[in-house]
């Protein structure tokens, strides 16, 4: 494989560097940089922008909204927006449900949905994982009955990140009796539809991203299945092989590797910067050289993209690497500020009260962030699963 970008590949990487310095919020710049506190506001200020411009939905095909992209411009994008200090694009909408759609929604469900997702005015909660069936998804009780025009859904759904600020929900329900994987529908539910409860869930950083769902004879109209009973398996699938990817996060990494470049730079050991100290460059170094492998393993599998229809056992290897790599970039960050990460204030991870709480606001949500890191390797299907599924696949084991 050439390892080389084309002029037209690097002429576009200067246009989204260009855009992402001209149109970011300089509030959201500061807060991504330093990780604080993102909340719907932030996202929509930045994802407004890129509706404007035509690339909020990276992935999806021109005639549904989408620039029409490459899958190396869609790579080139997620860095240079990373390294620009922007929000992720975290919306389940856009970068899950969206390509379900369209691949299998009727058409009055894509005209119904994609555009307010596309103009962030619609936001979704992806309702997949359980109490007792999270990695094992197959095991899940959550159960949909048919009542004439309705579906009457029952379950308790958990690990529900950002359902607290969300719309909707995308749903994988129990419609039958027969093997598990052939009894499974996908629904779409409305978070106001009576008999719905969202309770949110503390998490070690302090966040309340994750939330729990509770279902209590929930009425769906049965026109918001997503194609045909008993087949959600087949759409799941298809959905967390997308999702798996984007875990991989090599734009993320990087932007977090730049993130401890700078601290290196600054926090003194020995009455030097740590970047100058040989063990804490060779450290720094190794990082880098495998983010390096991963970014190759990743842009091979972009070669890969241009014939395949869907991501493969790839993904899982992209996301097992990519997010340990990323908790061990969080780890050297946390080692790197010592005792000025220990403190945790929480009115120093919002970026009105940073600047007054007794923190340095570089250091001041590094805690939070390594903390928070824990959940890599476990959401989109926990690390030890997918070396299962990749032995299996590759090995025959």
């Amino acid at each position: 494989m050439k390892l080389q970008f084309s002029e037209q590949e690097e002429g576009f990487r200067q246009e989204v560097r260009a855009f992402v310095r001209e149109h970011l919020p300089e509030d959201v710049r500061r807060k991504v940089e330093r990780g604080l506190r993102l909340e719907r506001h932030d996202y929509v200020a930045w994802y407004a922008k890129l509706y404007e411009r035509g690339w909020i939905t990276p992935s999806w095909p021109v005639e549904h909204g989408g620039p029409g992209w490459t899958p190396v411009e869609r790579y080139i994008f997620d860095e240079e927006t990373l390294l620009g200090n922007a929000p992720r694009i975290i919306a389940s909408g856009i970068n899950m449900l969206g390509p379900v759609l369209i691949a299998f929604g009727s058409e009055e469900q894509k005209r119904r949905h994609l555009p307010p997702i596309r103009r962030s005015e619609v936001w979704w909660a992806q309702g997949f994982s359980e109490p007792g069936a999270g990695s094992d998804l197959a095991s899940m009780r959550t159960s949909a009955v048919r009542e004439g025009d309705d579906f009457v859904v029952n379950g308790h759904k958990i690990w529900t990140s950002y359902a607290h600020f969300c719309d909707w929900l995308f749903c994988l329900v129990r419609t039958g009796s027969g093997k598990p994987q052939e009894s499974i529908s996908f629904l779409l539910i409305d978070l106001k539809t009576p008999g719905i409860t969202v309770r949110p869930i503390r998490g070690i950083d302090g966040g309340d991203d994750l939330n729990e769902v509770y279902l209590d004879n929930v009425r769906v109209p049965a026109e918001n299945l997503i194609g045909e009973v008993n087949k959600g398996w087949t759409y799941a699938k298809y959905l967390l092989g997308h999702e798996r990817t984007g875990i991989a996060g090599v734009g993320a990494s990087k932007q977090q590797l730049a993130r401890l470049k700078r601290i290196a730079a600054t926090v003194r050991d020995g009455g030097r910067p740590l970047i100058e100290s040989p063990g804490w460059r060779e450290r720094i170094a190794a990082l880098e050289v495998e983010l390096l492998a991963l970014e190759y393993m990743g842009l091979r599998m972009l070669s890969g993209a241009q014939i395949a229809a869907a991501p493969g056992v790839d993904a899982s290897l992209l996301k097992i690497r990519g997010t340990e790599l990323r908790q061990a970039i969080y780890e050297l960050l946390l080692e790197a500020a010592g005792p000025a990460a220990v403190p945790f204030v929480e009115e120093a991870l919002f970026l009105e009260r940073a600047d007054e709480a007794p923190v340095e606001p570089e250091f001041a949500a590094l805690a939070a962030n390594f903390l928070d890191s824990r959940k890599l390797s476990i959401y989109g299907g926990a690390n030890e699963i997918q070396r299962n599924l990749a032995a299996r696949a590759l090995l025959g084991l």
